[in-house]
């Protein structure tokens, strides 16, 4: 029972990262429903990203950074998803 309600909580952490990663990909155009949820996304992730973002920067392509902490995360998630039992 505590078993699924941690991977309960596990999946809905990783699809809001998911969510945050694709809304990544489109600039808020003001108030309105879109900047609403990423703003909730961003809440609920960042707490957890950035302590990652702070021991691993991002990595510079010319005049862009790719921020890996997403991708770690992710990963750790599935590792401990795949090991929980049940």
């Amino acid at each position: 029972m505590v078993w699924s309600f941690i991977h309960l909580v596990l999946q809905i952490f990783l699809f809001s990262l998911l969510g945050r990663i694709v809304l990544s990909w489109f600039p808020s155009s003001g108030p309105g429903a879109l900047e609403t949820i990423q703003l909730v996304l961003f809440r609920i992730t960042e707490p957890v990203l950035a302590p990652i973002r702070n021991l691993i920067p991002p990595v510079r392509f010319g005049g862009m950074g790719l921020d890996l902490s997403p991708l770690i995360v992710f990963l750790v998630l599935e590792i401990l998803m795949a090991a929980i039992p049940g």
